[in-house]
């Protein structure tokens, strides 16, 4: 699926609809329909900031359209939305249990244990781990 490309101005969240180019050897600004990749020397357009474009004095701007239009979204969008829907609603296919994905029960011992949140306290045997009475 296609991605929305955003405006270049900043704090503008619109869909970009032109892009805006500059020949600075010819002191020229030229604005044209929105390029098919975004490029690194360019900026994307909305229709409100395509519109309003000024370019510096002794510049001169060139509009290869006179109005930008959002663009509808495409066969291939609405076919890519299409596949989503009908993946996201499919049933997962039952796994089957083998020893080494059986879930194991937890041992009583550590069920009894206090828990905060998703942690819980596990009783070590390990060398660094002291008896109740105090003995290591």
């Amino acid at each position: 699926m296609r991605s929305v490309r955003q405006c270049s101005r900043t704090a503008c969240g619109r869909p970009a609809v032109a892009t805006l180019t500059y020949v600075y050897a010819d002191s020229t600004a030229v604005l044209g329909p929105l390029a098919q990749h975004a490029e690194p020397h360019s900026y994307d357009l909305c229709v409100p900031h395509a519109e309003r474009l000024t370019a510096p004095r002794g510049w001169e701007v060139v509009r290869l359209l006179p109005e930008f239009e959002p663009l509808a979204p495409s066969r291939d969008d609405l076919l890519a939305l299409a596949d989503a829907v009908r993946e996201a609603g499919r049933t997962p296919e039952p796994v089957a249990v083998t020893s080494a994905t059986a879930v194991v029960p937890e041992p009583a011992a550590l069920a009894d244990a206090p828990r905060r949140g998703h942690l819980r306290v596990l009783r070590g045997t390990g060398p660094d781990v002291t008896s109740p009475d105090g003995a290591v």
